[in-house]
């Protein structure tokens, strides 16, 4: 063999070496490893461990269905490994397909019974699907065991204020805001609880949940309702607008600021402007049409 075609594949030899070692590196861009495991597996096409690898990667990518295909071949070669079938699941999430991801970490649970993160997934999924008391069982099975466990007592409370059993929630929810002081959603949880029993509380909870996470709409809206069921619409319709930045398109904001202007201002020019502005938002809101409906009448 000529040596000059020796020496050039020489670097390519070595080129090649490094990308396989580099595929260990988890600070690789998510493009970067697929190249790496793209090559890996043209060398090894039934590698579960990189069939697995791949699929989780993709995953990252939002290449779902790709990941699909690479995760369903890796547990056809190692049917019983837990760490698959629970990445099986989390894709089969992602690809709307609730029922079989319940189905594959129902088959993980059999094979590692007890496993508290298997636990956690099966109550989230049924949380997800609202199967609330099956998921309860779930979500008790891991607080029982890690009482901190903050995605566990967070979902436990928001299933007991669906299911109307506020004092649970209370409980549960303040269990969370005490113990982990920046998550908001558990903030936000426990203002809406408030808020509806118009208790002052409302406001310092949702006012929390939305210094955490200042984009919170749903927080600003909350907060701004409150305000307007007890009567400080100055207060109401400042948080209106400040939503209204974040989310132009707010309809229910837009609405709400053109009934303060009907019922308590008396500015029925700028109610119009107002409901138009939520009708632009939502075509066949039927308050918005009926109340600017009102307003115009107002003005004759």
């Amino acid at each position: 063999m000529n040596k000059a075609y020796i020496y050039l594949l020489i670097p390519l030899a070595l080129a090649l070496a490094g990308c396989r070692q580099q595929a260990l590196d988890g600070d690789m861009p998510d493009s970067v490893k697929l190249e790496v495991l793209d090559l890996n597996l043209e060398r090894k096409p039934d590698d579960a461990k990189l069939l697995a690898a791949r699929a989780r990667v993709l995953l990252n990518m939002g290449r779902v269905k790709e990941a699909a295909y690479d995760i369903n071949r890796a547990v056809s070669l190692e049917p019983d490994n837990v760490q698959y079938l629970m990445l099986k699941s989390d894709i089969s999430f992602a690809n709307g397909s609730i029922e079989e991801s319940y189905r594959t970490l129902d088959a993980a649970d059999h094979l590692a019974p007890g496993n508290i993160e298997i636990q956690l997934k099966l109550g989230e999924i049924t949380f997800y699907s609202r199967d609330y008391d099956r998921s309860l069982v779930y979500l008790s099975s891991v607080t029982e065991r890690e009482p901190n466990n903050r995605t566990a007592l967070f979902m436990r409370g928001y299933i007991y204020k669906e299911k109307g059993d506020t004092a649970n929630a209370v409980k549960l929810l303040r269990q969370v805001t005490d113990r982990f002081p920046d998550y908001a959603p558990a903030f936000e949880e426990l203002g809406i609880l408030y808020a509806i029993r118009l208790n002052p509380l409302a406001a310092e909870y949702l006012g929390t949940a939305i210094e955490l996470e200042p984009n919170n709409t749903n927080a600003i809206y909350a907060l701004a309702m409150f305000h307007q069921e007890c009567g400080d619409f100055e207060a109401a319709e400042n948080l209106y607008h400040q939503l209204l930045v974040i989310n132009p398109h707010s309809a229910d904001a837009w609405h709400n600021l053109g009934w303060i202007a009907l019922t308590q201002s008396g500015d029925f020019a700028q109610a119009v402007e107002y409901f138009d502005k939520a009708l632009e938002a939502a075509p066949g809101m039927a308050s918005a049409i009926e109340n600017r409906q009102l307003a115009l009448d107002a003005m004759k």
